[in-house]
């Protein structure tokens, strides 16, 4: 499914598990697993379907989906997640990172960086846009985070390239940076290896046939 902005958006393919497993027998070494039901609170389970890919042999993964509280979190990593994304708005509430990061390993985390006009946004919320993000991640390093995933929200699904700029810019603070949000031709992954970035999340390129696995790996060999 990708997400829009304002929520779940365009169905691509009904069988998750499927897809996983093909993304691993063309060479995918970690899998993103956005859980939607979580982030929208649908009231469905996920677990079972989340179970069966992150025990796929072959690759790692990392589940998000708005993971806002440790319960969810430490759901996500006894599940079998190799790290779980902690959603940006719990991150940057400290009552709520503290107890996230008392209740997990923190090194087995991943934190959000959801940006619009390079500034920190909490999805559903429809508060302005907060601070920038550089005191988020080294709060979030100072932990024991090893990685953040930054992603602006106005190129989340458009295809026209990430903000490798602001990505950038989060470099150096001490956890390797991922970018999110945009990514659409095999241009757009050479220039987030060019500009020094640990790697990318693919959603709708693959899925809308623009890109396969086989090439962007190809592409960054």
């Amino acid at each position: 499914m990708r997400y829009a902005e304002g929520g779940p958006d365009t169905v691509y393919r009904l069988d998750p598990v499927g897809t996983a497993e093909a993304f691993v027998a063309d060479g995918a070494r970690w899998l993103h697993l956005a859980d939607l039901d979580r982030a929208f609170d649908t009231g469905r389970d996920n677990d079972a379907v989340v179970r069966r890919i992150v025990g796929l042999q072959g690759a790692r993964v990392q589940v998000g989906g708005r993971l806002r509280g440790p319960d969810q979190v430490a759901r996500a990593l006894e599940l079998g997640a190799a790290r779980a994304v902690v959603a940006t708005g719990a991150a940057a509430d400290p009552r709520v990172w503290e107890a996230i990061t008392a209740a997990v390993d923190p090194s087995r985390l991943a934190v959000a960086v959801d940006v619009r006009q390079g500034r920190l946004v909490h999805r559903g919320s429809d508060q302005p846009p907060a601070s920038a993000p550089d005191a988020l991640v080294r709060r979030a390093v100072a932990a024991g985070v090893r990685a953040v995933i930054h992603r602006d929200l106005q190129r989340d699904g458009e295809l026209a390239g990430p903000d490798l700029d602001g990505a950038a810019r989060l470099l150096g603070l001490g956890a390797d940076v991922v970018a999110a949000g945009g990514i659409g031709k095999a241009a757009h992954l050479i220039a987030a290896r060019d500009a020094g970035l640990a790697g990318v999340i693919v959603g709708r390129a693959f899925y809308q046939g623009r890109l396969t696995l086989r090439e962007a790996l190809a592409c960054l060999a």
